[in-house]
């Protein structure tokens, strides 16, 4: 038999024939890890380290990514063929017992937690900074925008008083449709432009009272700041009723009762805010069950009256 026809197994188990090997994919098997921590673990120099993590990255035991001046190791469990997956469940159950991985796993942990350690310490020594320092990092919305992932990915949402299309941006990402719909013409071109980059946005004119949306076709909606905009909020939320599925969600965000009586001529309201009393009444008479209404809390550098949202599903 030559070389370049023995059976695989036998290179695979040429592969893991030095114990150092074996050592490396059993702690690589569960944890990603870079070299000087596999020195660590294994209380061997970074020469010998890298050399057998070469030959093993040859032969596509693992796989290598790349983190700032860091490359990370694991075992490419997934991508192992047959023959690997059988090489491995002997060598790798046979060693595991053995007193020197024992030994490993007990330094591995050490490892792990000197990481957790660091970051710990960061975070004691940032204290009540990291809030400032998280803002000009990532902004001040993402851990709002990041909720929308909860939202299941193959719904259509309409965003009902698009206004301009900021809601329908943010939330088009993480959905399969978004029907934006607005009355005012220039509100739409300009959510036109909004959501420009977006496919799965659909912008139609229409009004509240009449939606130009087919029945029970939308699997969530939402009324921003749009009901103190209208004559009547109970039309428009027992029309919301009609295009969602049965037990579908209707969230509303809307200003709370105040007295800025400028404010809201200045702006056209119809409404100086809507009570909880109000909205309640109207959900209800739209047959929305399990309504939830609560107050937001209000931002310091927020000008504007307080902000109430009110949840409820259409009754199946």
């Amino acid at each position: 038999m030559t070389l370049s026809t023995r059976p695989e197994i036998l290179d695979q188990l040429a592969a893991l024939a030095d114990p150092t090997r074996a050592r490396l994919l059993l702690v690589l098997e569960e944890h990603e890890l870079t070299v000087s921590e596999l020195c660590e673990v294994l209380e061997l120099p970074q020469s010998t380290i890298s050399r057998h993590l070469k030959l093993l990255g040859d032969q596509n035991w693992l796989l290598k990514r790349r983190e700032g001046t860091s490359r990370f190791y694991r075992l490419s469990s997934a991508a192992l063929g047959d023959v690997e997956r059988q090489v491995w469940g002997l060598v790798g159950g046979d060693m595991s017992e053995d007193p020197t991985c024992r030994l490993d796993r007990e330094r591995l942990t050490r490892v792990l937690a000197d990481r957790r350690g660091a970051s710990e310490a960061y975070c004691s020594a940032t204290g009540e900074a990291w809030a400032e320092i998280r803002r000009d990092l990532f902004g001040s919305r993402f851990d709002l925008v990041g909720l929308l992932g909860l939202l299941d990915p193959g719904w259509t949402i309409g965003d009902l008083g698009c206004g301009v299309g900021n809601l329908s941006a943010t939330i088009a990402p993480f959905v399969a449709r978004v029907i934006a719909v607005d009355s005012s013409l220039e509100m739409l071109e300009a959510a036109e432009i909004t959501v420009a980059q977006f496919g799965n946005v659909d912008v139609r004119q229409g009004e509240l009272e009449q939606l130009p949306i087919d029945d029970s076709s939308l699997d969530a909606a939402t009324l921003f700041l749009v009901l103190h905009h209208v004559a009547e909020p109970g039309t428009v939320i027992a029309e919301v009723a009609r295009v969602l599925k049965p037990g579908a969600p209707l969230l509303i965000v809307d200003m709370e009762p105040h007295d800025d009586v400028e404010l809201g001529e200045a702006m056209g309201h119809v409404w100086l805010g809507i009570s909880r009393d109000q909205i309640g009444r109207h959900l209800q008479q739209a047959r929305f069950e399990r309504t939830v209404i609560r107050s937001m809390p209000h931002e310091a550098d927020a000008k504007g009256p307080g902000l109430f949202t009110a949840a409820g599903r259409r009754a199946q």
